[in-house]
């Protein structure tokens, strides 16, 4: 009965995210009492650059541990076509019930951008996180960027390359680490008719590919894959990513999870779903610096 209800709730689960569409079964299934939310804050000047906070609940009772709670800023997957921040409470929830302040950020999408106008959102974003973290019982010194899918794009574009960070006024050196959940490092030719507007399919830019910024300069890094993902190959790109900032000398802690697909990936972080994949465990431990790297 159990595993049944678990593969109803996975199947459920990819179907809303390959959708799009609200996670609203999953949410509603997520605890509402382990966390505080300041929702609906503006970090940038244009209309979808808002951002939700979740705070450790702890925090009502006694103050955050002396510095300050580590700080994500976690971007959704939907290959940059579509998503928003409050479908993805259950990351909210899952992180901050772990000690970490979480921002959930929305970025614009196509057709109203195309890159690299969301990347200078998701830098914004973290920057205003960098900025706000003591208001919220983060601590700024240890900010990671996160992301999923096209949002893990974002995530690695704003850690491994210096122009959008710079261009909000920091720089990757100011980031305690970043974390990739299947996203695509390199990915050219594009096959998804959906994303090959987004970077002017057949005329992509030269720059827009993450592994082409791997580096010594690169923030400490996870990267999960699932190895059942036909949509982001993990070989081409997560093991191809740790393999090129291993090189360089960054510490990476590389984790493919075998029985995850590039949907289970994260929903493995809502509150039914974390008998999957141990994804909320790996990265909640990166976050609070007790992982070495593998």
């Amino acid at each position: 009965m159990r595993r049944a209800f678990l593969l109803a709730g996975l199947g459920l689960l990819a179907a809303a995210v390959a959708g799009c569409s609200p996670l609203g079964i999953v949410n509603r299934l997520t605890p509402s009492d382990t966390y505080n939310v300041s929702a609906d804050i503006a970090y940038g000047p244009e209309a979808r650059d808002k951002l939700d906070v979740y705070q450790p609940r702890e925090l009502v009772d006694r103050p955050a541990p002396s510095g300050g709670y580590p700080v994500v800023v976690f971007f959704y997957g939907g290959s940059w076509n579509g998503g928003k921040r409050g479908d993805y409470r259950f990351v909210g929830e899952a992180l901050a019930s772990h000690g970490i302040v979480t921002v959930v950020a929305d970025y614009r999408l196509y057709p109203q951008v195309r890159y690299p106008d969301f990347l200078t959102d998701c830098a914004l974003a973290v920057a205003w996180a960098r900025r706000e973290a003591p208001r919220y019982g983060g601590d700024a010194s240890r900010l990671f960027v996160m992301g999923h899918s096209s949002g893990g794009y974002n995530a690695a574009m704003v850690a491994l390359d210096p122009r959008w960070l710079a261009a909000a006024g920091m720089a990757p050196s100011a980031l305690a680490g970043w974390i990739g959940l299947a996203g695509p490092y390199d990915f050219l030719p594009i096959e998804n008719k959906k994303a090959q507007p987004v970077f002017f399919h057949p005329n992509y830019p030269a720059d827009s590919q993450p592994i082409d910024y791997a580096s010594r300069a690169a923030p400490r890094t996870f990267l999960g894959a699932a190895a059942n993902d036909d949509i982001v190959n993990p070989e081409r790109n997560s093991r191809q990513m740790a393999d090129k900032l291993r090189a360089a000398g960054v510490p990476v802690t590389l984790k493919i999870y075998p029985r995850a697909n590039h949907y289970t990936l994260i929903g493995a972080f809502a509150w039914p779903l974390r008998g999957l994949e141990p994804v909320l465990q790996d990265v909640t431990t990166f976050v609070h610096g007790n992982d070495a790297a593998k």
